[in-house]
């Protein structure tokens, strides 16, 4: 390991031990309701810090994602990130789905949206790249008639294990229930560094897979893997997404859990 290298290792590990050992246990909220200090946009196309179209913002006390600056969606993907990294924690989310998807948004990003854990540090993702090298959380609301689980898992340059076998497919369902409607929903997630991550819904889990790790397929994750001396991810940034279909948190939380 090199110098450049430790000195990083022993940059986060402080970042993370100050921040556990001041709130451990506690639910803190990541969003005042006031503006977005703290949360920095990355979005398809322009340069970390750009939030292009206002694309995040506040509004009501809520963080929104909103696309009427848009004319046309045309790929803008869209990550707004929190300025630390963490590795053992709960996550916790209050967000509801509102109006109308984007002109130009794929058709499964219709009431689609998500948050990233273990993700990678947004200043060094390309101007081009659609999302961050992460394990991704899917938000997913039903259209009234169909049932479509949410707390679902896809996996950005990543790979996880269940049932003691690698997973290499990109999205795996959970066994929640269908969501219908503008109604709040809460989803929360357990993090356990490279050890187990859980998906939680109304207090029952819905989804579990163990060992989060780089996928040496895709050619955003290999330049991590050089970077880190390996695939395991224990730790990362946490960002929320916009896929074309404005979406609202009332609540952002973290609780910062001991390393067991």
């Amino acid at each position: 390991m090199n110098l450049f290298r430790c000195l990083s290792v022993f940059a986060l590990s402080l970042t993370l031990s100050t921040f556990a050992s001041a709130e451990e246990g506690k639910w803190v909220s990541l969003f005042n309701g006031k503006n977005l200090d703290g949360w920095t946009p990355k979005i398809k196309g322009f340069e970390y810090g750009e939030n292009y179209a206002n694309t995040f913002r506040v509004e009501d006390g809520l963080m929104t994602v909103s696309y009427d600056g848009y004319d046309k969606f045309d790929r803008k993907f869209g990550h707004l990130f929190y300025k630390d990294s963490f590795s053992n924690y709960r996550f916790r989310v209050e967000y509801r789905f509102i109006g109308e998807q984007c002109p130009g948004g794929e058709g499964w990003a219709l009431r689609n949206s998500g948050v990233m854990v273990h993700g990678e540090d947004p200043k060094g993702m390309a101007k081009d790249q659609d999302f961050p090298t992460s394990i991704e959380v899917q938000l997913l609301g039903g259209n009234g008639t169909t049932p479509r689980t949410t707390s679902n898992l896809c996996t950005p340059g990543t790979n996880v294990v269940m049932n003691d076998k690698l997973v290499t497919r990109h999205c795996i369902s959970s066994t929640s229930k269908t969501y219908h409607g503008d109604q709040w929903v809460t989803a929360e997630i357990e993090v356990r560094g490279n050890k187990i991550i859980k998906h939680i819904l109304d207090g029952e889990v819905v989804l579990e897979y163990e060992k989060p790790q780089l996928d040496d397929r895709d050619e955003f994750a290999q330049k991590l893997i050089k970077q880190q001396g390996g695939k395991m991810l224990s730790g990362g940034t946490i960002s929320l997404q916009s896929e074309s279909h404005p979406i609202q948190f009332r609540k952002v939380e973290i609780m910062v859990l001991d390393d067991e």
